[in-house]
């Protein structure tokens, strides 16, 4: 960059640039969810065989080419933006000083230089006489042409003030101090030009047809590298809030602008993604960037390990005939746990894309990904349906056990009751039922499920996302809510009840082991919408265990209980029990994890809480 590139510069077309890659990457998304959400939904809707199959396989390709279009063109438009930000700064500067040289009757050279007419007093009949001087960047030699590049000299700027402060010329001093402007702007700009130059050649896509593993992670790296550049930009927008409120989350993104909203979706969708309050649609825009680039990794990561050796191998004796290998030994010791770890995530990876895969199958709605993450034991928030829109949501909060590698299964459990909600629910009403993997969970029944830890360290988590919901939707009154507990999530949901609002209309305890409360009324919804649901003790032995474990609440109506064995066990209260005072809903459960099988009285009636349809539960 030179003072007469800079001086003819437009930073207008840049940012002209930037809003026609925008403009790329939103027809890209809205082709991606085009071809997702109604292209292939209504082909599964309505079509089987072999050719259907062969086509959704195609349209998924194309969906994935679309989504890293839309992303690789969101970070072509946030570099450009970013890049025009720093050149209008610097050609800003330039054009006034160029305006003040002009008003000060000087002449700005084409190699930058000041040359100033004759001034002062005049001596033996002669002004002192005029001159050229060279400008330099703050840290940049004087006394030369423009160099950007050269080392810092302090010692030469403030011989340079000094010589102004004695020169005869008055006009000199004025000079300097433009022509320095003038250095200083070009110097910027070119600083600007050499930083975000290579970093958009890097952009660049390959020639194929294909995205690839590590087409994605390159696209990580691409999003730290334009991350690293920005942040000078990335300041100069208003920051998220602090301390996770959903309600300030939603005010902060609404009063962004969409060219800012897009630098912060390109720039920190795992931020994003995990902000409870902001609008559905975009957490799960977030989230499915962050799928894709960690589904890459691991995928690369897993396909560098090495094949697993042959474990078993001859042991040369009469017994036992057959040891295990040193080699495998090796191999396990160095890869073993490494390599089911990625396979535990891959698979629940995988398990999250069939579901997004599977809409329009048996009439599901579109998902979406409101919580990703490896943390702990992993995260994974999938809603059947926009909850923003819905009338009716469920909230399901699985229990011990629960880690994403369950999603499979506790999406399968929501997905099943959305079918069924979605059926018994007045014509014209929305349902959106969510799977919230988002804490971690008791591994194990004894001790870590007998710890109330687990529960009030996920507590303030719920409510930060059930909240979120009501942010998002527009509101308490926006749409009817039901947080369902299982097992050990029942003590969650408890422990949320106890720490804070549960922003909730109705509650459902699903085999209970207690909610850290003694009675339904203790619990935030209203009275008369608790409700309880668990198969005998001789199919589903939790609830007893849970009183033992002392996760229920005391009743005061059996105060002699104390004389039998396990008193505190007769004398606490879960929700399954009548003191307790849910409403008992009916269930053909046949042991602890069967309340979510399809056409189940369980199911339907845990649906017909969801819809609203109280009246129509079937009790015990």
């Amino acid at each position: 960059m030179d003072f007469a590139t800079l001086k003819k510069l437009k930073p207008s077309e840049f940012t002209e640039a930037a809003d026609r890659y925008q403009s790329v990457s939103a027809m890209a998304d809205q082709a991606k969810d085009n071809v997702e959400k109604q292209i292939g939904a209504r082909l599964q809707a309505g079509l089987r065989g072999e050719a259907v199959t062969a086509a959704l396989g195609e349209l998924r390709a194309l969906a994935k080419n679309f989504h890293y279009t839309q992303v690789e063109c969101g970070l072509a438009a946030t570099s450009l933006n970013a890049l025009a930000a720093a050149l209008t700064v610097a050609k800003s500067r330039l054009d006034g000083a160029l305006a003040d040289a002009a008003a000060a009757k000087f002449t700005v050279g084409p190699d930058g230089s000041v040359t100033y007419p004759p001034a002062g007093e005049e001596k033996e009949g002669k002004l002192p006489p005029g001159g050229t001087v060279f400008g330099h960047a703050k840290g940049k030699p004087s006394g030369a042409p423009i160099d950007p590049a050269g080392d810092a000299n302090d010692l030469a700027a403030a011989l340079e003030r000094q010589a102004a402060n004695i020169h005869p010329n008055p006009n000199f001093g004025a000079a300097v101090e433009i022509a320095n402007r003038i250095a200083q702007a070009v110097a910027d700009a070119t600083e600007a030009d050499a930083m975000w130059a290579p970093k958009l050649h890097k952009l660049k896509a390959d020639d194929d047809l294909v995205v690839s593993h590590r087409d994605w992670t390159d696209t990580q790296a691409d999003t730290g590298d334009v991350r690293s550049g920005a942040k000078e930009y990335l300041e100069g927008i208003k920051g998220p809030p602090k301390g996770g409120d959903p309600k300030a989350n939603a005010d902060w993104w609404k009063g962004l602008s969409p060219d800012e909203q897009s630098a912060y979706m390109s720039l920190n969708a795992a931020q994003l993604g995990a902000m409870d309050g902001l609008p559905s649609a975009v957490r799960d825009e977030a989230n499915r960037v962050v799928l894709a680039e960690t589904r890459a990794e691991y995928q690369l990561r897993l396909n560098s390990i090495p094949p697993e050796p042959q474990k078993y191998v001859p042991s040369g004796k009469d017994y036992p005939a057959v040891a295990v290998s040193s080699a495998w030994r090796d191999w396990n010791a160095k890869y073993g746990k490494e390599r089911e770890h990625l396979v535990k995530y891959l698979d629940a990876m995988r398990a999250i894309q069939d579901r997004f895969d599977a809409t329009g199958k048996e009439g599901l709605p579109p998902a979406y990904l409101l919580g990703f993450g490896t943390e702990g034991g992993g995260r994974a928030i999938v809603a059947n349906g926009n909850p923003d829109t819905a009338d009716h949501t469920a909230v399901f909060v699985p229990g011990t056990f629960t880690s994403i590698a369950k999603t499979e299964t506790y999406v399968g459990h929501m997905a099943r009751l959305w079918q069924m909600s979605h059926a018994v629910a007045l014509p014209g009403q929305e349902v959106s039922t969510i799977t919230w993997i988002g804490y971690d969970a008791p591994q194990s029944i004894a001790p870590e499920a007998m710890d109330q830890d687990f529960a009030d360290e996920a507590a303030p988590h719920l409510n930060r996302f059930v909240a979120g919901l009501e942010a998002s939707q527009g509101g308490d009154a926006a749409s009817h809510t039901t947080v369902i507990g299982h097992s050990y999530g029942t003590t969650v949901v408890g422990a949320a009840s106890e720490q804070g609002n549960l922003r909730t209309d109705e509650i459902i305890a699903v085999a209970s082991p207690g909610m850290l409360v003694g009675h339904a009324d203790d619990l935030d919804a209203d009275k008369g919408h608790v409700w309880s649901q668990t198969a005998s003790t001789l199919k589903d032995q939790v609830p007893l265990g849970g009183k033992l474990a002392g996760h229920g609440g005391d009743t005061s109506l059996t105060p002699w209980v104390e004389w039998l064995p396990f008193g505190y066990a007769w004398s606490s209260n879960v929700p399954s029990d009548e003191d307790f005072g849910a409403n008992i809903m009916a269930t053909n459960a046949k042991d602890h994890g069967d309340y979510w099988r399809k056409g189940s009285l369980s199911i339907e009636n845990q649906a017909l809480v969801v819809a609203g349809r109280y009246d129509e539960v079937r009790r015990d």
